[in-house]
């Protein structure tokens, strides 16, 4: 693979230019625009794809296949992006709390740490960010890591605090969303979690179908047969009838070229599943 070109491919993809410099601006732009343009969608595994945790294979997916992915997925390319355009990038592993505040399993998440220079440009300590393309409805900007007070998004206030065991927790309007571990990690390190999500029945991603995306002024998901856009705050939703109605839904409103609609297993399906908003974990 000829990573130069592939990374050209990569920003024209989603829309965007090689930035000048690999500033806190480049990266809050970067994220917007992968947001926007690239799914965050678990159809592979309802399609009996492979999932592959290999830099080459998961950016080929984004960018050769125009698909998207889960956290792993779409993390694991962004951060190859990053860090061909000079961005300093850390693996970091987190456990998503669940709709009654339990923590899930460890490499429930993948996000990143990415480090900018400062923006004095003296030479000092750089700023951290959490940038996160991969978590479904979550902050539409990167996250200030080091700050401890509230961060206003597009999405709503986030809040990353201090957590037990050197921890840290990402709050999303005073709910708990994810619990961070600092700890730098590998990409190999996530399979068993990427594994667990694509074949467990007490996973949600293989209970339900879900593929959505940012859009300017809200949110857009298909979940099985049902569309749920939201837009300035106001939600629609719209059942789909058809095979041929859900195929072009994926190809006009996603941009997913599929050859068959991608279908749950009854014995996998779980009522009352909603994925209008999509989480990872």
């Amino acid at each position: 693979m000829d990573m130069s070109r592939t990374i050209s491919d990569y920003l024209r993809r989603i829309g965007a230019d090689r930035p000048a410099a690999p500033d806190a601006a480049a990266l809050r732009d970067l994220q917007v625009r992968h947001l926007r343009t690239v799914p965050f969608e678990n159809l592979s595994v309802h399609l009996a794809e492979e999932i592959v945790l290999e830099e080459r294979a998961l950016v080929a997916k984004v960018v050769d296949r125009r698909r998207g992915g889960f956290c792993y997925e779409l993390n694991g390319a962004f951060a190859v992006l990053l860090r061909e355009l000079g961005f300093r990038v850390t693996l970091l592993q987190a456990r998503v709390f669940t709709s009654d505040g339990r923590l899930g399993i460890p490499y429930d998440h993948m996000t990143l740490l990415v480090e900018t220079p400062s923006p004095d440009g003296a030479g000092g300590d750089g700023e951290r960010w959490l940038a996160d393309v991969g978590f479904g409805s979550h902050s539409t900007h990167p996250l200030a890591f080091d700050e401890r007070g509230d961060q206003e998004d597009p999405a709503g206030t986030f809040r990353v605090v201090e957590a037990p065991e050197g921890d840290l927790d990402v709050l999303r309007d005073g709910k708990p969303q994810f619990r961070l571990d600092r700890r730098p990690r590998a990409l190999a390190d996530f399979a068993a979690g990427a594994w667990y999500h694509r074949t467990s029945p007490e996973s949600h991603f293989t209970r339900s179908l879900v593929c959505s995306r940012n859009t300017h002024d809200g949110r857009i998901t298909l979940g099985g047969h049902r569309l749920v856009t939201t837009a300035d705050g106001e939600r629609h939703e719209r059942e789909l009838t058809g095979d041929a109605e859900i195929l072009a839904t994926y190809r006009e409103r996603f941009g997913l070229v599929l050859d068959r609609v991608p279908r749950v297993m009854p014995h996998q399906r779980k009522e009352g599943t909603n994925w209008t908003s999509g989480t990872c974990g």
